[in-house]
């Protein structure tokens, strides 16, 4: 009964039911061309609505997708061959993800065979070839460099991890979104008093130690000491990072900066258009994280516990980058205090990138 299901496993396409392959081919073409569809009216969407940033990164999701094709094409194309490569049977005892129970060559024939007879349906093609290949590398006294079932598990997780990582960046664009339309309410009462006549005429003078911007970033703990002042700013990030004292100022700071002669300057705006520009860079899988997987691959030993401290590195270089983004703004607010004590109209700080590690933004 087993060695008929196997052989039913098997059965090439010309003695499969023409209305079964025809079923299949439908379900396939209908769901490939409904993603397609579905991708290109999103297109469409956007570049009605005049949203160029988020458009290119539909395009930039739209080339992994076909770069992730052509790696599945390359994989399914090329599995034979990959699995008639030979290597030393020493060689594939070392640096294994799992520890293996038994090495030896007549137990790992024999799990196979039985594994041949007592699997599923759906894999029993794969295990058929996968046995030509080890059949091949046994005559030769070796190994196969990696079996068709591994091949088949590599495939998968390129597939998930590219989901994944776009996944995460859509999750990233929402919820900073959301953070940012926050600020908003902040932007239209800033507007509404540059706009009042009677507001535009009073002179004003700001007391710099009494302004409320530097209370809290300069008066207050990390005055005296730098380390109090980083570990200031660790903690800051967690709670009310940006509060509308923080973006009142910055927001000054940039327009007389950048946009001096455009004092109505919709800055919220701006930080919506940087972060959809953002959103595109960050889209794709570039070469240094298809780097990052390869080196975590390479390191997924067993006894190493790869998975638990590589997950730390993105951790920490969250943490980090928050603690340098709040200590940017003290650092404002310190050039100010230290060199005022009285000034006419608003208080205007100076970002500059040499606040940023490798003076970049």
């Amino acid at each position: 009964m087993a060695g008929g299901e196997a052989g039913g496993a098997s059965t090439t396409l010309e003695y499969t039911p023409t209305w079964v392959v025809a079923l299949v081919c439908t379900v396939i073409v209908v769901i490939s061309l409904a993603v397609e569809r579905f991708i290109h009216y999103i297109g469409k969407y956007l570049k009605k609505k005049n949203q160029k940033p988020l458009y290119e990164a539909l395009q930039k999701i739209k080339e992994e997708l076909m770069l992730l094709g052509f790696i599945s094409l390359l994989l399914t194309v090329l599995q034979d061959r990959i699995a008639k490569i030979c290597m030393p049977k020493h060689l594939a005892n070392h640096w294994l993800p799992c520890k293996k129970e038994d090495t030896s060559s007549s137990s790992f024939t024999n799990h196979f065979q039985k594994a041949t007879f007592i699997t599923s349906v759906g894999t029993g093609r794969r295990l058929l070839a996968e046995a030509s290949g080890i059949e091949y590398c046994d005559k030769k006294g070796k190994v196969p460099l990696l079996s068709i079932t591994a091949l088949h598990h590599l495939h998968i997780f390129i597939f998930v991890l590219a989901i994944v990582h776009v996944t995460f960046c859509v999750l990233t664009i929402i919820f900073g979104g959301a953070k940012i339309r926050q600020w908003k309410r902040w932007e239209d009462a800033i507007s509404k008093r540059e706009y009042d006549p009677e507001e535009v005429l009073k002179t004003k003078f700001t007391h710099v130690q009494d302004n409320a911007f530097i209370k809290g970033r300069f008066r207050g703990v990390g005055k005296s000491s730098t380390l109090l002042g980083w570990l200031h700013s660790f903690f800051k990030q967690f709670y009310a990072s940006v509060n509308k004292t923080d973006y009142t100022t910055l927001r000054l700071g940039f327009i007389m900066t950048h946009c001096r002669g455009n004092p109505k300057f919709n800055f919220h705006k701006y930080m919506i258009r940087a972060l959809e520009a953002d959103f595109k860079k960050v889209v794709g899988i570039s070469w240094y994280l298809w780097l990052f997987v390869i080196v975590f691959l390479l390191l997924n030993v067993s006894g190493w516990h790869a998975y638990f401290w590589i997950s730390f590195i993105p951790f920490i270089l969250l943490l980090a980058v928050g603690t340098k983004l709040e200590h940017v703004i003290t650092q404002l607010a310190h050039e100010v205090a230290e060199k005022h004590v009285a000034i006419e109209g608003d208080l205007v700080v100076k970002p500059k990138d040499d606040h940023f590690w490798f003076h970049r933004p």
